[in-house]
């Protein structure tokens, strides 16, 4: 019985550690509407990038690559906000 309580604790844990950031960025994300959309708007051009006949001139595949760059930092940042508020709160 111990054994099981014990499992069911752990999976508790592992649970919360990803739960909770995810639950901070949504926060955060819901507090910065202007980032939220600028990735929401970002990965639209990409899926459209991608799914393009022509190259954009050549510039397509570089396109991609830095969109998906922006679109990672700005995800990044809002995670930091997350961390900071996180810290603010203890």
């Amino acid at each position: 019985m111990k054994k099981y309580f014990a499992i069911i604790a752990l999976a508790f844990v592992i649970t919360s550690a990803f739960v909770i950031p995810q639950q901070n960025e949504k926060t955060e994300a819901a507090e910065h509407p202007r980032i939220k959309k600028a990735i929401h708007e970002m990965e639209d051009a990409i899926d459209y990038m991608e799914k393009a006949p022509h190259d954009f001139g050549g510039h397509k595949a570089e396109a991609i690559k830095d969109t998906k760059k922006a679109v990672e930092s700005l995800k990044l940042a809002l995670a930091y906000r997350a961390k900071a508020d996180n810290a603010k709160k203890k």
